[in-house]
């Protein structure tokens, strides 16, 4: 996934740190995103990607993915302008409803995190437009 990632945050001009510490989850432990990355106005957004090739439990771990990103933001204000939470391979059985905005009546803060395909992340990153 790295390969798709990384050329395409390159190619919009985007500045990008991998596997950063950004604080604690709820419950103590490190909150490490995927990616900071930074677009050419000096915003900064966070990114975490999630791979699920076949169904399991990886669909389980969004809602709380955002809760924690969500959360990161609002501890740190004006730091970060939003952030992302990418859905890779094809396994998900819920793509649909986490990309359609279905967390928005069950969490509060869930509009600070935009859930993306990779897809749709690589062609905005590649556009220089997220």
């Amino acid at each position: 996934m790295e390969k798709m990632v990384v050329p395409a945050l390159e190619s919009g001009g985007y500045g990008w740190q991998r596997q950063v510490i950004i604080g604690k989850r709820p419950g103590g432990r490190d909150h490490k995103v995927d990616y900071v990355i930074k677009n050419p106005d000096g915003d900064c957004f966070l990114v975490s990607v999630k791979w699920q090739q076949t169904s399991g439990t990886a669909e389980q771990k969004v809602p709380f993915e955002v809760i924690c990103l969500a959360e990161a933001i609002l501890e740190n204000p004006g730091k970060y302008a939003g952030a992302y939470l990418v859905l890779g391979g094809d396994g998900w059985t819920l793509r649909d409803y986490y990309t359609g905005d279905g967390l928005s009546r069950h969490l509060k803060h869930s509009g600070l995190v935009r859930i993306v395909t990779l897809e749709r992340f690589v062609a905005l990153a590649n556009q220089g437009r997220l």
